[in-house]
């Protein structure tokens, strides 16, 4: 990779805090209902992350947390945009269909264009979007979360073709928990979260990929956040780190530890909003 490809790119970030994060019901091997969210504590570490993708120069938009929605603060699982439009979720727990209606809201009052999700589909959780890759390419999850049915629908209100990947162990449950974009070209990913058919496409399309090892998925270091050249990453992933480094790239490492007892670390609570050009 040329240097001029780890160069960062200011991007525009949604989050919403943990003010209301607590876990109360199951929707992923992650969670347990026996274990105390320390609160103080996850809403310091939120604002770490938020502090910390701020500092790189990067804008950071506030989604208010709502009482009674306790996985608001997983901010990427709302919604999925694309060049100033913006592809809602529609979430296949209903414990977590509201969240859906705040994050149009938000959408519906910075004017973007909104579709409205017919069908289940998870939002930046299942979808990543390479702008530099064969002319602009959609990623998309399905296995767990989404219905393989929202990609087509995704690709038809956003306009990018969308190459459907199916993600095969519960532990990684949305694309991104298995597979993230490194800058607008390039990847890394864990290929035992995929059918043996997906990770043939995406060594077909992928060959200068990062692979990732299982120890690398399980401390949620591909549940990252990029700019192109500054990866920020959860701080258990100090192998993870240590191979985005060796291939050009800046780790910068985060605890979100409370974060992680929902089953997310820094990507799901990290949406990139991507407007018009």
């Amino acid at each position: 990779m040329s240097q001029t490809e780890r160069m960062p790119r200011k991007r525009t970030y949604l989050m919403c805090p943990p003010e209301h994060f607590a876990i109360e019901y199951v929707i992923n091997p992650w969670m347990d209902t026996g274990t105390a969210v320390d609160a103080g504590l996850a809403l310091r570490q939120w604002h770490f992350l938020h502090d910390t993708l701020a500092g790189l120069g990067h804008r950071v938009h506030v989604l208010s947390a709502q009482a009674g929605l306790p996985d608001m603060v997983y901010a990427a699982n709302g919604a999925f945009s694309v060049d100033g439009t913006v592809y809602g979720a529609r979430f296949r727990h209903p414990q977590r269909a509201p969240e859906a209606l705040a994050h149009q809201g938000f959408y519906a009052a910075g004017g973007w264009t909104f579709a409205e999700g017919n069908h289940v589909n998870e939002g930046e959780g299942d979808f990543a979007y390479l702008p530099g890759a064969y002319g602009g390419l959609i990623l998309a999850g399905h296995g767990f979360r989404t219905d393989p049915a929202a990609h087509a629908e995704a690709q038809e209100v956003l306009g990018r073709p969308v190459v459907s990947l199916k993600l095969v162990d519960s532990c990684f449950y949305h694309l991104d928990t298995a597979l993230a974009a490194l800058d607008d070209r390039h990847i890394t990913y864990f290929p035992g979260a995929f059918s043996a058919a997906s990770q043939r496409v995406l060594a077909q399309l992928f060959p200068d990929a990062v692979i990732a090892d299982q120890a690398d998925a399980e401390a949620f270091g591909l549940n990252l956040v990029s700019d192109g050249r500054h990866v920020v990453l959860n701080a258990e992933a100090t192998g993870m780190g240590e191979k985005v480094r060796a291939a050009g790239y800046q780790p910068i490492h985060v605890d979100l530890s409370e974060l992680k007892r929902g089953g997310g670390s820094v990507k799901c609570a990290v949406a990139e909003l991507r407007p018009r050009p």
